[in-house]
């Protein structure tokens, strides 16, 4: 089993209304699920106050909601662009305008790591194009459709880790199926799903054989209908608020 510590209290607390969105929950509830992971209420109390200070979180009378920025994060994290019918053309995204400011480029990195390009070498992002959704744009940028003289195979092994990044989903889901403790489940479902958010989405014709993400999200998202029945289908005691 890969090595996991359970989640402190805040992600624990953003972790359960992440997985009752958009149905709220109550103090009660919260602390009733907390105790259920190993958390003592008043642990729970403070983490939820906090959340609450910081805006991750908003209150009416005694229902909580994830705040807006996390839902936005949440909708980000859980959307995966819908496949398309490949032809071999590959998306080339060419940053072609230097001198930017370094907050700038890291930012536009991200939109395209968020994309699931890759970078060929530096200012140079490409990948298979399948996926059903804009090539992500910018104004120091200049968008290409290509196909490698490479063995297109070849080339996605080169630009991703498939074998650590299949490895690393197969240990997850193994242990996510073996763990004993609630809290040592959501600690794993919650690497599961940030592992998912780094599948390159490759057409089937380029996947290893034997590619785990379908059998990692079907865990994943077992999971998670298990946490909701638990905890908001009434398996688990309310606490005092």
């Amino acid at each position: 089993m890969p090595e996991v510590k359970p989640l402190p209290a805040r992600s624990v607390v953003l972790s359960l209304l992440l997985g009752a969105h958009p149905r709220p929950m109550t103090g009660a509830e919260l602390v009733g699920a907390g105790e259920h992971l190993g958390i003592a209420p008043a642990t729970v109390r403070v983490a939820l106050s906090r959340a609450v200070a910081a805006g991750d979180v908003t209150r009416e009378g005694a229902e909580h909601r994830l705040g807006r920025r996390l839902v936005e994060r949440r909708e980000r994290q859980e959307h995966r662009p819908r496949a398309a019918a490949w032809d071999g053309d590959w998306e080339m995204v060419v940053v072609t305008v230097a001198g930017r400011p370094g907050a700038e480029r890291s930012a536009l990195r991200s939109r395209l790591a968020a994309a699931r390009l890759a970078e060929l070498r530096e200012g140079v992002w490409t990948r298979p194009a399948n996926l059903e959704r804009p090539t992500p744009a910018d104004p120091t940028t200049t968008l290409f459709r290509a196909r490698p003289d490479d063995e297109p195979g070849a080339l996605a092994a080169r630009l991703w880790d498939l074998r650590g990044w299949a490895e690393e989903a197969e240990r997850t889901t193994a242990a996510l199926a073996e763990a004993a403790t609630p809290a040592t489940r959501l600690a794993l479902a919650a690497r599961l799903v940030r592992h998912l958010a780094a599948d390159p989405l490759l057409p089937a014709p380029l996947e290893p054989p034997g590619w785990p993400a379908a059998r990692a999200r079907a865990a994943y998202d077992g999971y998670q209908r298990e946490l909701v029945a638990e905890v908001l289908g009434g398996t688990v005691t309310p606490g005092r608020p």
